[in-house]
């Protein structure tokens, strides 16, 4: 039996606040104009200064709360973990402020640059066509269209060149020595940082204490099976040590690192299975199957995007099983059961 999950703090901090956690490492939460309100932000000693892993969403009231945090220190260099706005989005602001260079996979540095410019597969264009072909109704489908460009509005400007970050690299930051995992399914190369003489894992998006990853198949990839990649991901992390401290991006730190693993095949199994028994006998769309997988009203075209590429990765995960077939006729991709 794996230790039940145990939150060593009751409260986050105020925005701008730093509250130590261990020896060098110290903890900032920042605000996210989503449903999704927070964001954890870390802070490890660097010899005479500070590296910052995650950034933040590019909005004022998170740059003033960077000043806060920083008054009086200096910034060495900012390590992002991935390329999603909120953890990306300020790393161009804070090298123009403190001259932190940007520490990140080419695979995330490469993606945000894809999104940034609407490249290829990462157009707003290909994503509407993607999901349209999965069945999404026009109504939704006009709003991520008049919502264009999230993704700029997070990240306006990426820093211009960047020190490339490769999976099991061992980063000297000040005193301490932390270990980089690559994990896959949420974002190209998405980076966690662990420290074995502190015995603490920065999980990133990898590994959330109350809230499930978003796993999305993207339209540059549409055969994809990130859910599949994301739980051989987070497998990986049962070698570290049960009382490992993890430290999300999203929610309080904790412990108990095993049983959340446990806790999200769980998850995923229940969501295959609700879709497996939704889908036999009659195909259904990955749109239709949004209600299957959601209890709860998807209100707008930020939560339309996740939900719809959450439904296609539970799917195409079923696919690659051998448990779901796809059907591919007159532009409408559907899926269904198979004995």
């Amino acid at each position: 039996m794996n230790a039940p999950i145990a939150y060593p703090h009751e409260t986050s901090p105020a925005p701008g606040v730093a509250v130590q956690l261990a020896p060098g490492v110290e903890w900032l939460c920042m605000p996210l104009p989503f449903a999704l309100n927070h964001i954890n932000l870390w802070l490890l000693a660097d010899g005479d200064g500070y590296a910052a892993v995650d950034t933040g969403f590019d909005q004022d009231p998170i740059k003033q709360a960077w000043k806060s945090a920083l008054a009086g220190r200096r910034l060495t260099r900012a390590v992002v973990t991935h390329c999603h706005p909120d953890h990306l989005g300020l790393a161009a602001w804070l090298e123009q402020e403190t001259g932190a260079g940007l520490w990140i996979a080419q695979g995330e540095y490469l993606a945000a640059h894809m999104m940034v410019e609407q490249i290829a597969g990462y157009k707003i264009s290909a994503m509407v066509e993607f999901f349209r072909q999965h069945g999404l109704e026009q109504a939704r489908i006009d709003g991520l269209i008049q919502r264009g460009n999230g993704y700029k509005r997070g990240v306006p400007n990426i820093p211009a060149t960047y020190r490339r970050l490769f999976h099991d690299q061992r980063l000297r930051i000040g005193d301490h020595e932390w270990r980089t995992i690559v994990g896959y399914g949420h974002a190209p190369e998405h980076m966690s940082l662990y420290c074995a003489e502190l015995g603490i894992l920065i999980s990133g998006d990898m590994l959330l204490p109350r809230i499930s990853t978003n796993i999305s198949v993207m339209a540059s990839t549409p055969y994809a099976d990130p859910l599949g990649q994301f739980l051989d991901s987070i497998d990986g992390f049962r070698a570290l040590p049960e009382d490992t401290l993890v430290l999300p991006s999203h929610g309080r730190p904790f412990r108990g690192l095993h049983a959340r693993v446990d806790q999200l095949h769980a998850h995923h199994a229940q969501r295959c299975e609700l879709l497996r028994a939704a889908c036999r006998g009659t195909p259904k769309s990955a749109a239709e199957l949004i209600t299957v997988l959601f209890d709860r009203e998807i209100p707008d075209p930020h939560q339309t995007m996740f939900a719809m590429g959450e439904s296609i990765a539970h799917l195409n995960y079923l696919e690659h099983a051998g448990s779901m077939q796809r059907i591919e006729e007159n532009g409408l991709i559907r899926f269904v059961s198979q004995p």
